[in-house]
């Protein structure tokens, strides 16, 4: 394919993960490369309307045009605001693995 990029899209539930790489047109949104991947056909809890994207970890537009060796990531509605896992952790004395300071 003609001036085409390599890139990988990228979605995890809790048992499973997946990581496509593909072959897109140079110019390819973060949209499309997700839709030619086949995720959606395979994880249908997907929506692009709620979901938010990323590329390597920081946050992306569905619009943002791709660069060769980005890697998509398709990223879950959070279960539980972590700060608030935080505050309530610390009302008990407890901490999320990280051990504290002796003092």
């Amino acid at each position: 394919m003609a001036d085409s990029i390599t890139v990988e899209v990228a979605y995890a539930r809790p048992e499973r993960q997946w990581l496509l790489p593909l072959s897109v047109p140079a110019g390819t949104t973060v949209r499309k490369a997700i839709e030619q991947s086949g995720i959606l056909a395979q994880c249908p809890e997907i929506d692009l309307g709620q979901n938010r994207v990323g590329i390597f970890g920081r946050e992306a537009r569905l619009e943002q045009v791709l660069n060769a060796g980005e890697r998509v990531e398709i990223y879950r509605p959070l279960l539980a605001d972590p700060k608030d896992v935080r505050r309530r952790l610390a009302a008990q004395g407890k901490t999320m693995g990280r051990k504290r300071p002796a003092g």
